[in-house]
């Protein structure tokens, strides 16, 4: 897959303003691994001041990682896709960047698009209260939008992330964006995330 190109600005598409509540949102970091290291490098720094910023405000931050135990598990993405990311693979683990700042028991494991099915996400996410969900990662157009559309059908309030998710062209992208703004979500960036997360 190509680089992913230079990121839209949230205002390119918003519909819709408001910023996350800091004391009933969770910050999703969805796929940041080797597999996709060329899509993520370009976001990096924003992805980073991302989950900086969550973490400053007392966010949970919980990772994601797409991996599969055997060519049996691959589902109906074996058929899409000449090859899938096999668990204890160098490509199934989390970038070092992101690896290094993913705590104990913020990781889930998942093996299609969605991050909701069948990893306890929900639940994990209702346990601590969250309400909202601000989702950053890798494909914008793949497993950044399914989690985000499947999070407000299960009834979260969503924000998605403009400059910290990529995918492989920015056609795709903003193609991602056009639909979490007029049905889905709430756009934020880094810059607009601070803003309504620190006022003062």
């Amino acid at each position: 897959m190509a680089s992913s190109l230079k990121c839209s600005s949230y205002k390119k598409y918003e519909i819709r303003k408001r910023d996350p509540n800091p004391k009933t949102s969770a910050l999703l970091v969805i796929d940041v691994q080797n597999e996709f290291s060329s899509i993520a490098k370009p976001i990096l720094s924003n992805l980073i001041t991302t989950i900086n910023l969550c973490r400053q405000a007392s966010i949970p931050v919980i990772f994601t990682r797409h991996c599969h135990k055997s060519p049996a598990h691959y589902g109906m993405l074996g058929e899409w896709w000449d090859s899938l990311i096999l668990d204890g693979t160098v490509e199934s683990k989390l970038i070092p960047e992101i690896g290094q700042l993913a705590k104990p028991g913020e990781v889930v494991e998942k093996n299609t698009y969605s991050a909701f099915q069948n990893t306890g996400l929900q639940e994990m996410l209702v346990e601590k209260g969250v309400e909202e969900v601000i989702v950053t990662g890798v494909m914008t157009n793949l497993c950044c939008e399914t989690t985000a559309r499947d999070a407000f059908v299960k009834g979260f309030r969503v924000f998605f992330s403009t400059d910290a998710t990529a995918t492989s062209s920015l056609e795709l992208h903003e193609g991602t964006l056009k639909n979490m703004a007029y049905g889905f979500a709430y756009l934020v960036d880094c810059t607009r995330l601070q803003q309504g997360l620190f006022p003062n």
